[in-house]
């Protein structure tokens, strides 16, 4: 059976896969924090994900585990790229959902100057 997008949202690694102007897939592992029907996730704002966002939203996401090999089939959303303003909420959604290990990663992304190098990602399903 196909998973949703709220079985996807459960899991503690999330393949995000973006597109190319020419259609190629480009997935990368990421952390998300579920928001209601949404799903959050933090990136460097100059990243190529960002760039391939901002030319088409369509991404999938899937289940997958720390290396990016995925458990899941893939399940079509929509991406977009939220104002640095929400960098503050992601931020905390990180450091409650993977406890001490989100918290250290908050840490040292914010040191590195991630609340102002940084944006957030709003994925919805399709």
């Amino acid at each position: 059976m196909a998973p949703t997008f709220a079985d996807v949202a459960k899991a503690n690694y999330v393949l995000l896969t973006t597109f190319t102007k020419d259609g190629r897939p480009k997935p990368t592992p990421i952390w998300a924090v579920p928001d209601g029907d949404r799903l959050l996730v933090i990136t460097e704002a100059d990243s190529w994900k960002v760039k391939r966002i901002r030319n088409t939203p369509r991404v999938t996401v899937a289940v997958c585990d720390m290396r990016g090999n995925p458990k899941s089939e893939a399940v079509e959303a929509t991406a977009a790229v939220l104002d640095p303003s929400h960098n503050g909420e992601i931020y905390d959604g990180i450091g409650r959902r993977y406890g001490l290990i989100g918290k250290v990663f908050n840490f040292f992304s914010k040191l590195r100057g991630g609340m102002e190098k940084n944006v957030g990602l709003e994925l919805r399903a399709s």
